[in-house]
């Protein structure tokens, strides 16, 4: 018998729900026939994917390791079947953005509004993915736009600039760092520090400006999110230099921004895919971005006047 889409439906249901009992309440079946599943799941795969004791499953690490290859092939499936109901339901067709979390939390909001008053019956599906997922995904042709920070366009796509900015500081409201207009690497010195990621290419940027500079910050807390970056910093936890669009969303929040000294460039770029079916609604939505990344500029230099 060889492994089959049922064990591995039977291993996602344990792996998001955390048990048994949970597992068969998703898959409306008994928690005699989940066990039975889940072990010949095992057996087929000749894995050890759950500590067992006390009456509770806990993953292993090969388990945590299968799961995410599970989770990335499941989210093509549910793909397929929204798009089946976005066909069924969007008359006026269907527009599928893929693009960082950033860019959907800060400048897709108001873009699909002025989208959406021109083409009211058009369905907008937006997913956030971080790299190298995101490229992955667009080089697979899945979907019809793309937004990227990254100069280097995935394969089988094209890729155009769209904006540039520079990542500012961030830091409270009342902050003396504030009374300033611009801020050199020496203003940070001993300051406590909010930092993104070690990995995020921005921070590693940030980090060799300072170094180069012979800067020293008080580094002690990191996180992989820009919005996750401002709300530390709204706590008084530190300042933080962050890209200009989440800076503006966050700025009149309990936040101020500042420009630095030193330019570290924050590039938009869109991605189109080259073997997509033709359609017209990809670039009605660019001229919607354009219009609106216009009105982020002249945002950004109304805040950084004050």
């Amino acid at each position: 018998m060889a492994i089959n889409l049922r064990h591995i439906e039977v291993f996602r249901a344990v792996m998001t729900s955390g048990s048994v009992s949970g597992a068969a309440r998703l898959l409306h079946t008994s928690q005699p026939t989940v066990s039975r599943e889940l072990a010949r799941c095992e057996q087929l795969l000749e894995l050890t994917l759950f500590e067992r004791g006390h009456g509770r499953l806990r993953p292993t690490q090969q388990a945590l390791q299968l799961f995410a290859e599970v989770e990335r092939s499941f989210v093509g499936l549910e793909r397929i079947v929204s798009s089946a109901a976005a066909i069924r339901q969007f008359s006026g067709g269907q527009l599928a953005i893929a693009c960082l979390p950033v860019f959907a939390q800060t400048l897709l909001p108001a873009a699909c509004g002025r989208f959406l008053q021109r083409l009211p019956e058009v369905g907008v599906d937006i997913s956030p993915q971080e790299s190298p997922w995101l490229e992955e995904w667009l080089a697979a042709q899945r979907f019809d736009l793309g937004l990227i920070e990254q100069d280097q366009a995935p394969a089988g796509c094209q890729i155009l600039p769209l904006w540039q900015g520079d990542e500012l500081c961030v830091m409270p409201a009342g902050h003396p760092l504030a009374a300033k207009r611009r801020l050199t690497a020496q203003d940070f010195a001993d300051l406590p520090f909010v930092s993104l990621a070690p990995s995020d290419p921005y921070r590693q940027q940030v980090d060799a400006w300072f170094a180069e500079a012979g800067v020293r910050r008080r580094l002690q807390l990191s996180t992989h999110s820009a919005a996750a970056v401002c709300a530390l910093v709204r706590q008084g936890l530190g300042v933080a230099i962050v890209n200009p669009l989440t800076a503006l969303a966050e700025a009149g929040t309990g936040l101020v921004a500042r420009p630095l000294e030193a330019s570290i460039p924050f590039a938009l770029r869109l991605v189109l895919p080259q073997f997509r079916p033709a359609s017209a609604l990809p670039g009605l939505f660019i001229d919607c971005l354009r219009r609106e990344v216009a009105e982020v500029g002249r945002r950004l230099e109304a805040v950084l006047a004050r």
